[in-house]
């Protein structure tokens, strides 16, 4: 049962979700299959650390095929670099049963996930100064949900 409501949960924030939003979405759950094989690697469960490692991997390639090198430039060819590495400290971590490589690229998360906050801030900061009027609205009350005062 909780499973399939934070399916329906997740689901529906990926859809409603931007593609900032969605990139972030992508490192939290990158990290979190980093952390999971973290653990299974402590525990000596194999299959489950190989599971999470190939999920982190594939991840990291969605992420990769996601740059756009035209409006990127020398960013996106650093983060497409980045993100190989990362690649491979993972298939190494699997193959050598190494903490050391999965520390390393949890590390590397932790920090593009702290960047990428920073930007989708500066995002959100750039949109509310190009429609203030939206921002405004955002700020108001919501209506209060009828409880039956009005009938059709």
């Amino acid at each position: 049962m909780w499973q399939s409501a934070h399916d329906t949960y997740l689901e529906d924030r990926i859809l409603s979700a931007d593609s900032l939003e969605l990139v972030d979405l992508l490192y939290q759950a990158c990290a979190t299959a980093v952390e999971d094989a973290r653990r299974r690697l402590v525990a000596g469960e194999i299959l489950p650390r190989a599971r999470s490692i190939s999920k982190a991997c594939d991840i990291l390639l969605e992420l990769t095929a996601s740059l756009d090198h035209e409006r990127g430039g020398a960013l996106s060819r650093r983060l497409a670099e980045l993100y190989g590495y990362m690649h491979r400290l993972l298939l190494d971590a699997n193959y050598r049963q190494s903490a050391e490589a999965l520390e390393e690229v949890a590390g590397l998360l932790t920090i593009l996930q702290e960047a990428w906050q920073g930007v989708m801030q500066d995002a959100r900061r750039t949109a509310r100064r190009q429609a203030p009027w939206m921002h405004a609205m955002a700020q108001e009350p919501e209506l209060a949900h009828a409880s039956g005062g009005w009938s059709f």
